[in-house]
């Protein structure tokens, strides 16, 4: 042990000596080059006089401009000797000579100049990392941007939702309304009559649908009792070979989760109750705010013109009238796809002997305003009544015609009835309606793919006229640059001319020269 220590000791000794050298033999070499950045560094057995050479190789780093030594001529120059150069009086220094630099140690970095280590730390970052770094705090502005909207429109989502519901009715209505305008009928009675015929449509369409499942809710209500117990006969006898222990006993646990959840089935309720005032108060507020697009649609949007800056005023009235191009094709396409998907979806339920196919069928027409998954998913409950009223035959026929159906949509008539007036791609159509869904809900997903229709045809507009706008002015640059060199050319030969002109006078007017005398 004693050993091990005393060997321990020496190491530690000369570890602390090797670190002196090294820390002397340091602080040298940063005093050579504070000193001269230039000078070459200095070989290790020269470290003990760095002093010295610095003091004989270092110039001086700022010195007082004096006269520039000339030879002076001799007073008597010899005979046929070059004469000598004339005597020139002493002048300052130019003011634009270049004076030596001293390299001052980097302020609050505590380090020397050195010429391989960058000014600033931030040249000593990689330029993709500096691109990285900007491009993701303006993304974290972009969606902090974003989110506040976002939490704005939530907080307002009745306002919202009933501006947007207002929007896409008064797309459906509006052309009525131009139409009769341009048949001479006055402004208010054409946007009344149109407004009160679509309330009125829209209430046949919910008494409808009411009458039906009231008729026909005894019929069903059978029905359904006879599937379910059809449906245990099979979960006994079939493939799975449940007991009725096993049912019963499954039952009871349902009816046990009922009864143990009072509390939260009962602030569900209340919820419903504060969900049924909401969705009143935003279908009259959906209603009042149709009415007025259709009667003031036009001064509506010039006031929202007023409200943007100035020089943003004419882009947006021009892309305006295309958004709202956009947004009547897209509504009057879903319209004519939604009533299209429900004909035929009905008929065929109505066919494989399905009850309520009248019901259902103005569901699935509802649902596919949400385009591509809404009346697929509205179609599953056209599914389920036939799995519990019919089996799993008749349920099994009615997802084949739901599934034919959908591929006919979308791979006909999307692109046949909307066109090239929508141009939004199938993924961004599903991944709208999904984020849609989850911000906003069922409306969410019903008004997430015209805001992504509008915004794709704004965004197109602008940078188009941001590219007329940049052709027009380099047309005009180079207009500018071919009238100057004109104009130069132009100049230059007039000069020409002026100066040939003015030799061709001063010849005329001096006399001619005498001869030369002649010589022997």
């Amino acid at each position: 042990m004693a050993r091990g220590g005393k060997a321990f000791k020496a190491v530690a000794k000369g570890v602390a000596v090797v670190a002196s050298a090294a820390a002397v033999i340091e602080r040298r070499r940063r005093a050579a080059m504070a000193a001269d950045p230039h000078e070459p560094a200095l070989p290790s057995s020269a470290a003990g006089h760095v002093p010295a050479l610095v003091d004989a190789h270092v110039p001086a780093l700022a010195e007082a401009a004096g006269p520039v030594p000339v030879p002076r001529a001799d007073p008597a120059p010899a005979a046929g000797a070059v004469p000598a150069v004339e005597a020139v009086p002493p002048t300052a220094a130019p003011a634009t000579a270049p004076a030596p630099v001293a390299h001052a140690p980097h302020t609050g970095l505590g380090r020397e100049y050195h010429p391989g280590r960058p000014a600033t730390p931030a040249e000593a970052v990689p330029w993709g990392l500096r691109v990285a770094a900007e491009s993701t705090w303006r993304l974290l502005l972009l969606g902090a941007a974003l989110y506040v909207v976002f939490y704005v429109v939530d907080m307002l989502r009745l306002v919202a939702f009933s501006v947007l519901a207002s929007l896409l009715i008064t797309a459906l209505l509006e052309p009525s309304v131009s139409w009769l305008r341009r048949r001479g009928v006055p402004r208010s009675l054409a946007a009344g009559g149109v407004f009160l015929s679509g309330l009125a449509g829209i209430g046949l369409v919910g008494w409808f649908v009411v009458w039906q499942v009231s008729t026909n809710l005894s019929d069903v209500t059978t029905q359904v009792k006879t599937g379910v117990n059809q449906m245990r006969d099979w979960l006994v006898t079939g493939p799975l070979h449940l007991t009725q222990q096993q049912i019963t006993d499954f039952a009871n646990q349902i009816t046990k989760a009922i009864t143990t959840n009072t509390d939260q089935l009962t602030s569900a309720s209340i919820t419903g109750a504060q969900i049924a005032v909401e969705v009143l108060t935003a279908l009259l507020m959906t209603f009042f705010t149709t009415f007025f697009f259709l009667y003031d649609g036009a001064k509506i949007w010039n006031w929202a013109l007023r409200g943007l800056p100035r020089h943003s005023r004419f882009a947006m009235a021009g892309a305006g009238p295309k958004a709202w191009a956009t947004l009547t094709a897209y509504v009057r396409g879903t319209v004519c796809v939604a009533f299209i998907d429900a004909l035929c979806i009905g008929i065929g339920v109505d066919l494989l002997g399905v009850p309520l196919a009248l019901p259902l069928a103005v569901i699935i027409f509802l649902g596919a305003f949400v385009p591509l998954v809404g009346a697929l998913i509205t179609g599953t409950v056209a599914v389920l009544i036939a799995l519990v009223t019919q089996g799993p035959w008749t349920a099994l026929m009615v997802l084949v015609v739901l599934v034919a159906v959908m591929q006919v949509e979308s791979h006909i008539l999307q692109p046949l009835i909307l066109g090239r007036a929508v141009r939004v791609h199938p993924l961004g159509v599903v991944l709208g309606v999904a984020a849609g869904g989850i911000i906003g809900g069922i409306g969410g997903a019903v008004v997430a793919v015209p805001l992504i229709a509008v915004t794709n045809t704004v965004v197109t507009h602008l940078r188009r006229r941001n590219e007329a706008g940049q052709a027009v002015f380099t047309a005009l640059e180079a207009a500018r640059e071919a009238a100057e060199r004109t104009a130069g050319r132009s100049a230059g030969q007039a000069t020409g001319q002026a100066a040939e002109r003015t030799a061709e006078r001063t010849a005329a007017v001096q006399p001619a020269a005498p001869a030369a005398p002649a010589t022997d």
